[in-house]
Formats: C-alpha cells, sequence, structure tokens
C-alpha cells in the first residue's frame, strides 16, 4: 500500500471501525510496555489544519495507556518570559524520559504554521525556524528519540463542515474560535506555509507523514497502524498476577448510610422518564436537575 491519496472512500463503517480500533489499541498498550521496559523515549508530533482530527486521534491514541507513562501536551499560549527564551526552550521542558511516550497536540512547528500566518513571529524568526528546526530535530534523534510527525490533511469543504456541527453543538462549542474561523479566508495562506515548512523539514531523519483525514475513523486506523509498524517494539515480559483469597470478616460493620451525604439517583430520573416516555430532547432531559 503506497499511502497516496487517491479518489475519496466511503466511510468505515462502524462496526469494522470499532473492532479494528481496538485491536490498534491493543497493540498501543504492548507498545507502552515496550517503551516503559526498555527505557526508550518516544515522541509523536499531531500537526494539521485546524478540525483536522488530530484532537480525536489523540484521544483514541492515549485512551488506554497508563498517563504515567504516556503524556498529552498542548501548551497554551507562551507568556511574556517564555517569549523571551530561545524559541525551542519551551518545548524541550516537555520532552519524555527514559520508558516515557510524549503525544504532541500541536507542538514547535506552532512557528511555521499559525505564527507565521497570523503575524505572531517575525520574517526574521520564521526564517531562522527554518533554519534551527532540522538541527534541533537531528540532536533529538541522534540522542535516541524516537520521532514521529503526522500532518493531518483535510479538504476546505469537510472542515467548513466540522466548523458549523461545532457552531451548533454547545458540548463542542469550545473547540471554535475567532482564530479557527480566519482560517478559513486564509486557506491558501495556510497552504503556502505548510508547503514551506515541509521543504525544510521533512527530513530523513525525521520525515513528515500525510494522514488524510476526510473520513476520520479511516485517519485514526492509518495513523496508529502506521505508527506502530515504524516502530521496533516488541511484546515484553509482564509479571503474573493473580486475585487473592478475601479474609474471613473480622467484625466490621459499615456506618448507617443516613450519617453521609450522598450523590442523588439522577440514573433513576432519567429511567422513570424513559418509561413514560419523555426522555426525548434536552428540555425533558432538563426534568431530572435537581
Amino acid at each position: 500500500m503506497t499511502g497516496k491519496p487517491g479518489k475519496r472512500r466511503r466511510n468505515v463503517p462502524r462496526p469494522l471501525y470499532e473492532r479494528e480500533l481496538y485491536r490498534l489499541q491493543t497493540e498501543l498498550v504492548r507498545l507502552q510496555e515496550w517503551v516503559r521496559v526498555e527505557g526508550e523515549r518516544l515522541v509523536v508530533v499531531f500537526e494539521g489544519r485546524d478540525a483536522a482530527g488530530k484532537g480525536s486521534t489523540i484521544k483514541r491514541v492515549a485512551e488506554f495507556l497508563n498517563p504515567r507513562v504516556t503524556r498529552i501536551v498542548a501548551l497554551p499560549q507562551p507568556t511574556e518570559r517564555e517569549r523571551s527564551q530561545w524559541y525551542f526552550q519551551r518545548y524541550t521542558e516537555y520532552l519524555p524520559a527514559a520508558g516515557e511516550i510524549v503525544l504532541f497536540d500541536r507542538s514547535w512547528y506552532n512557528r511555521a504554521g499559525v505564527e507565521r500566518v497570523m503575524g505572531f513571529c517575525t520574517a526574521e524568526e520564521h526564517q531562522r525556524f527554518l533554519r534551527q528546526c532540522p538541527v534541533f530535530e537531528r540532536m533529538l534523534v541522534e540522542d535516541g528519540v524516537l520521532l514521529r510527525k503526522y500532518w493531518f490533511s483535510v479538504s476546505d469543504q469537510v472542515q467548513e463542515q466540522r466548523f458549523r456541527r461545532r457552531l451548533e453543538d454547545p458540548v463542542r462549542r469550545w473547540k471554535l474560535s475567532p482564530m479557527d474561523l480566519e482560517s478559513i479566508t486564509r486557506w491558501e495562506t495556510y497552504s503556502r506555509a505548510k508547503d514551506e515548512m515541509f521543504v525544510h523539514t521533512d527530513l530523513a531523519e525525521s520525515p513528515w507523514y500525510v494522514v488524510e483525514s476526510d473520513d476520520k475513523r479511516r485517519a485514526r486506523l492509518n495513523m496508529i497502524a502506521h505508527l506502530l509498524s515504524t516502530v521496533p517494539y516488541h511484546t515484553v515480559s509482564v509479571p503474573a498476577l493473580e486475585l487473592p483469597l478475601r479474609p474471613p470478616s473480622t467484625g466490621y460493620e459499615r456506618p448507617p448510610k443516613d450519617l453521609q451525604s450522598y450523590v442523588p439517583d439522577h440514573g433513576a430520573c432519567v429511567e422513570e422518564l424513559g418509561r413514560d416516555g419523555r426522555f426525548g430532547g434536552r428540555r425533558r432531559r432538563s426534568d431530572c436537575r435537581g
């Protein structure tokens, strides 16, 4: 399989997607244990346009992993002090130690993307980044860091559809900012910035891998399967565990329940509304509040 984009295929059926996703997530747990036991350091960079599916893919990657081993790094805007530092200094603090995995939800490539397009850095700072980034990444790889870089590519039509869904969905509205909306009017500017970034940073030591993400399910499966295929992990032995027998009671009695404050049984209210056929829209579900 070449991995080159072709005509758009239909979405992966959900049953097939969920079965394969679970299999891949099981392999990610084996990969994590190999990293932990062997003292490896793995960095995965997730970049791409707004609404390209980076966050949802990171969520599936990390879903069953140990948060003490695998960390997600999604940095806010830099402080005044951080702006005065060497640009890469802010990110080196979050690089993994032995036995750790770090998933960067956007990374030092902010300077080649949003900072370049929105004017948050000078032309000189941008050019310095393009010169220094290959050196920085070669240093990481030379020191033994396993560095993988993924660019999530989404079409302008699908991006706009996802933006509209976010506008209408109260639980996802926070994902949309004025800067995200600007990416619609600056589509070609972002495209040129990405192309220039690839010219300078698509290195033999740390190449870019493009993930076609109009179909989110397919994108998640493709990205995870590719990551697993590029890391030479193997199954490591883990200690055998066995549940101990529960010892006999020594006479302990639980205090009376009326001495403690309990969370109200919201589930019982939902069940009652469901039996009555009233559990429909948001208005009816609000009857269970309080």
